[in-house]
């Protein structure tokens, strides 16, 4: 990690650059970017455990009242809340015969069948087993130990967080061709933030990169002595930007963190989960992206966006989208050149 501070906090978050920049006249950065550290990046990501826990989307979608379908590592899932609020998750198939359990419904917290009013509480009946389930506030979580194929672990490896009283939490989702190994991959790459994002980023300089497998611990809790330090501006208009020095790592082998560690919005994080739904008709992988954005900020101001979290959701979302647009391509790239024995890395 750099020890490189930066400069004293901002009275205003943003800065003024002198001049817009020319994006064919920034830096090259595909020198230091080398395949190899990326490489073993990643390598070291996925050989930490996850506990054969999945993200399946944002904790909020899982409604009261309502089930919700998913299929995550081509298990086909329906979750849904108890009466105490608590969720709960299991096969999608009825053990009477095999109706999608996401077209039922819910009453008092008992999922009731809608071909034949078979009700499920939650616990097994008839061979239908449920699965560990897991909602940490931001997101939903479920273990499948048969795809997972390692040691179950009680919970699911969930970064630390800005407290949920003074924070403002966005969950964007999106699907690709690829695995979750490109998508993490793609994180673990910071160079390519301004060239690939120039509508978002400007000025970015990494600082100090994993290689050679550095050990250590931020203040936050976080492994930042394997990480990658950036330094790097948002873009917000014109020449206006926010400078901030950020840290990406990588806590489990689907999960990739990028924590803000200095300068405007300290500690707010963004969690990229990459999540294999399974084979499409083609027979190729896919992949869904479940971006969790947790900000926060020590600003009187900050309070207002706290208050604006419903208006401001669907404004973040589309943030990370147009963002994930340009980085799916990137992973469903990886992904086809890795199938043809192309990839250089």
């Amino acid at each position: 990690m750099s020890d490189r501070p930066m400069r004293g906090r901002r009275r205003y978050p943003l800065k003024l650059r002198r001049r817009a920049v020319n994006w064919a006249h920034q830096k090259p950065s595909w020198r230091e970017a080398r395949p190899g550290v990326i490489a073993d990046a990643l390598r070291r990501a996925l050989a930490r455990p996850s506990g054969n826990w999945y993200v399946v989307g944002a904790a909020r979608d899982v409604r009261p009242g309502r089930p919700l379908g998913r299929t995550v590592a081509g298990v086909e899932l329906v979750l849904w809340r108890d009466e105490s609020g608590k969720l709960v998750a299991g096969p999608g198939a009825c053990p009477h015969l095999g109706a999608p359990l996401k077209d039922s419904r819910v009453h008092c917290g008992t999922l009731i069948c809608h071909w034949h009013g078979l009700a499920l509480d939650g616990g097994p009946f008839a061979g239908w087993e449920p699965y560990p389930a897991h909602d940490d506030g931001v997101l939903a979580w479920v273990r499948l130990d048969g795809p997972g194929g390692e040691r179950p672990l009680d919970r699911p490896v969930v970064p630390a967080r800005p407290e949920a009283a003074g924070s403002v939490d966005a969950v964007y989702t999106g699907f690709g061709v690829c695995e979750p190994e490109d998508v993490v991959a793609n994180r673990l790459d910071p160079w390519h933030g301004a060239w690939l994002h120039p509508y978002s980023f400007v000025d970015l300089t990494v600082l100090s990169t994993p290689e050679g497998g550095g050990e250590g611990h931020g203040d936050d809790g976080s492994d930042a002595g394997d990480g990658f330090a950036v330094d790097v501006s948002f873009k917000v208009a014109g020449r206006a930007v926010v400078p901030v020095r950020a840290v990406f790592t990588a806590p489990e082998p689907r999960t990739v963190v990028m924590r803000i560690t200095e300068g405007e919005g300290r500690g707010s994080v963004v969690e990229t989960h990459a999540t294999p739904l399974g084979l499409d008709d083609r027979g190729r992988p896919r992949t869904a992206v479940v971006e969790a954005v947790v900000a926060a900020s020590d600003r009187p101001g900050f309070a207002a966006a706290r208050a604006a979290a419903p208006a401001l959701r669907p404004l973040m979302r589309a943030v990370a989208g147009r963002l994930w647009r340009d980085d799916l391509a990137y992973a469903e790239r990886r992904w086809h050149l890795r199938g043809t024995g192309r990839f250089p890395g």
